[in-house]
């Protein structure tokens, strides 16, 4: 695509407002579906480009004194794996689901394991390679639960990136990522039942961090979340509404699902993640011993918890959200050595004692913090798997293990959500 460039003279970093567009020299990948630029010395933190590229880029926002963004909108060299994105809403100012389209499969998966190695290196001074797994598929199709805005004009999907605006999917520009079904289903839904707006409510699991009063924060539209259970019913529940419940299958037995509840989007992520620790547990010797499930869920891992310590052992699941813990304790019954309890992490280690076995956490993305990963060391367990989908908080929460004495000896990475940055990490740790 061509695009108006700036004439002489040339703009100092701090004269560039959104609209800009000037020439850059594409720099490594960050955290986030970006990659880092620079302009007369100013950071640019840049969309839709690849390392190595040389990009006219356009502003999209720039403060004097810190660091700007823009989107890539003419490649003048481009990096030999770029690849035409195929999805309609994927381009500058579209949809903010997806941050690699324009990528390869094989450099998207090197791009996220540079992030990974980048993030253990900075913050944790870690220094291992790192492979991202690839899952089954090719790269579409896969999101099996999906959350998207209906706006006052009718139109619904995802957001523009860093926007209020709603990007309208239809049957002629589906959401490629979006499983079997749900584009079609999309096309069927006029509004929630009553009409009336309502605010977003869910699980407290993997949250995403609210934006300041008065900064990028979204507007109360009606969401509604559209979801692809594993026999192929489509079923759409609209935020603040009475949601159904699913049945997931995984680990040789079904489990109760909310069906806008928490649960891995890639149909084949959950089952991966529990094989993953299930290997990080090889070689400890669990047999009537004592197992927490941190930030459980519906209590998956407590499961393998469960079978692994045996009628004579005894396994705690700890999660925040009520409705979550509710599912767990059902989906738990049939060990009676195991219970569910909803209680933050934070709160709940006071009363779980001194001592424990085995540790799986599975925290949202902000992590489970300094004062958590220490509490969680002092009880000195065997082994702590922890299972992660933010590579910050993973590097953080590892420096602060490794702090507490316990180090990383096993690490594994999953391409969960292709076509985007965000992937799934398995980890081990052991006591030094």
């Amino acid at each position: 695509m061509s695009a108006p460039v700036l004439t002489q003279p040339v703009p100092a970093a701090d004269d560039l407002t959104p609209g800009m567009v000037v020439r850059v020299d594409i720099g490594p990948v960050a955290h986030g579906g970006h990659c880092v630029a620079r302009y007369d010395g100013r950071v640019m933190f840049v969309r839709h480009a690849l390392p190595g590229e040389v990009a006219l880029v356009r502003i999209t926002e720039a403060k004097a004194g810190s660091f700007g963004r823009a989107d890539a909108v003419e490649i003048l060299q481009a990096d030999p794996e770029r690849v035409d994105a195929p999805c309609a809403h994927f381009h500058p100012g579209g949809c903010g689901g997806c941050d690699f389209q324009h990528a390869s499969p094989d450099l998207q998966r090197r791009l996220k394991a540079e992030v990974l190695a980048e993030q253990l290196h900075r913050l944790a001074k870690i220094d291992r390679p790192v492979t991202v797994e690839a899952l089954p598929g090719d790269g579409f199709g896969w999101r099996t639960r999906v959350r998207w805005a209906l706006d006052p004009d009718g139109r619904m999907g995802p957001r523009s990136y860093r926007s209020h605006r709603v990007q309208a999917v239809n049957l002629s520009a589906p959401c490629l990522i979006a499983a079997p079904g749900l584009n079609e289903l999309a096309a069927t839904l006029d509004g929630p039942p009553g009409g009336r707006p309502t605010a977003p409510t869910g699980p407290a699991r993997r949250p995403v961090r609210r934006a300041p009063a008065g900064r990028h924060r979204r507007p109360e539209l009606p969401e509604v979340t559209l979801v692809r259970t594993q026999d192929g019913e489509r079923l759409a529940v609209w935020a603040g509404q009475p949601g159904a419940e699913i049945s997931e299958h995984v680990a040789d037995r079904d489990f109760v699902v909310a069906a806008d509840g928490f649960w891995q989007v890639h149909p084949a992520a959950a089952q991966t993640l529990v094989d993953a620790v299930l290997t990080a547990l090889d070689g400890v010797d669990l047999v009537g011993g004592t197992g927490w499930d941190l930030y459980g869920g519906v209590g998956v891992f407590a499961e393998l918890l469960a079978d692994a310590v045996g009628i004579t052992g005894s396994v705690v699941s700890v999660e925040g959200d009520a409705r979550a813990t509710a599912l767990a304790q059902r989906n738990l019954a049939r060990h009676p050595q195991a219970r569910a309890v909803h209680s933050s992490v934070e709160d709940a280690l006071a009363g779980l004692g001194d001592e424990v076995d085995v540790i799986v956490l599975d925290p949202p993305r902000s992590g489970a913090g300094r004062k958590v990963c220490a509490e969680l060391a002092a009880r000195r367990p065997a082994v702590i798997v922890y299972v992660a989908c933010d590579p910050a908080a993973l590097a953080r929460d590892a420096a602060a293990l490794a702090e507490a004495g316990y180090v990383m000896t096993d690490l594994r990475a999953f391409d969960a959500f292709p076509q985007t940055h965000h992937l799934e990490c398995v980890a081990r740790f052991a006591p030094a």
